[in-house]
């Protein structure tokens, strides 16, 4: 590992200062997936500006009903919330489903929202790839790719977005908010988020050396009926092969609201709008549901090796969006 120096920041505008002098300074929290990166030579930062300390590490209610979660918070006391349990289950459930016990203690909300891909090409520095070298190539298109991306994919980059948390916040519209030299700015989590193209090296709209300092949630009561689930290659923590974060309200047999987001599918979490578009208004049955799934999987493009993600993926909604529809009822 490269030798780097090490900061303390004592307030916010110290910490974005650090950045702003020091390009190659990177913030660390949790630190557990920076220091995994910096363990295999993908990440060389000359320093290292520790935030944990900064008082980021509240959860609140907003003025209009909804939540303000701190960058700091720890992704379990994210989880064990009563406001976040209650009001958005499915955000307490894919923290859950993402990590260990131990990781989860350790794991922090901005560094989530950051962290990298799991690609194997991405993490070996003996390989091309366009995300670590731009213009180097992606050898995941012709190479190992089982688990790769089956929307938004270009071929300078067939990578997943690993977090399961993002995919909650999707589909709830949460905003990202962060601090920079110039003053505090935020990003919808929708534009967040950048598309592949022919840049995958960058990955958000997060300005250079900018700190995250909170996440907000909007007040949305259909997230009060909400679920997370998560398809692994084993029942212990693993990163997924497919996921849906899905909400939905019912009155009458008829769809009256629903947020939809899919994980492990794209190289960002993937709002499911085609799929809300046919479900918005419709029948709350089994015909709609798998409707609904078919025209979001519409656009998927596989890789010779990953087809069997477009029917897990369509099983996926269904039997998640046809268990709320249950639920509604009784």
């Amino acid at each position: 590992m490269k030798e780097f120096g090490y900061h303390r920041a004592s307030d916010v505008a110290g910490a974005v200062a650090v950045l702003g002098t020091d390009p190659d300074a990177r913030f660390l929290a949790g630190g557990t997936n920076l220091v995994d990166l910096m363990k295999a030579g993908v990440e060389r930062p000359a320093r290292l500006v520790d935030v944990r300390n900064l008082p980021l590490d509240r959860i609140e209610p907003t003025w209009d009903g909804g939540l303000r979660i701190g960058a700091t918070v720890t992704n379990s006391d994210l989880a064990s919330h009563p406001e976040v349990r209650g009001r958005y289950p499915a955000l307490a459930q894919a923290v859950l489903a993402g990590a260990s016990g131990q990781l989860r203690n350790m794991a922090t909300v901005g560094g989530n929202l950051l962290q990298r891909t799991r690609c194997g090409y991405f993490t070996d520095v003996t390989r091309p790839c366009n995300k670590r070298v731009p213009g180097s190539g992606c050898p995941a298109v012709e190479g190992e790719h089982h688990n790769h991306a089956i929307l938004g994919a270009t071929d300078h980059c067939v990578a997943l977005h690993p977090s399961d948390m993002a995919v909650a916040l999707t589909a709830f519209d949460a905003v990202v908010h962060y601090e920079t030299a110039d003053g505090p700015g935020e990003s919808p989590i929708g534009a967040f988020y950048l598309p592949v193209g022919d840049t995958p090296h960058r990955e958000t709209a997060l300005p250079p050396g900018a700190l995250i300092t909170a996440v907000t949630l909007p007040p949305a009561p259909v997230a009060a009926r909400s679920r997370y689930r998560k398809v692994r290659e084993r029942a212990s923590y693993a990163f997924a092969i497919g996921a849906v974060a899905a909400a939905l309200d019912v009155r009458d047999g008829v769809v009256q609201d629903v947020r939809l987001a899919l994980g492990a599918v794209a190289s960002r979490p993937w709002r499911a709008r085609a799929a809300e578009t046919v479900l918005a208004g419709a029948p709350a049955d089994a015909e709609t549901f798998a409707a609904a799934a078919a025209a979001e999987l519409a656009a998927a493009r596989p890789l010779p090796h990953n087809g069997h993600k477009v029917p897990l993926m369509h099983h996926l909604v269904v039997a998640t969006l046809t268990e709320l529809a249950e639920e509604a009822v009784r």
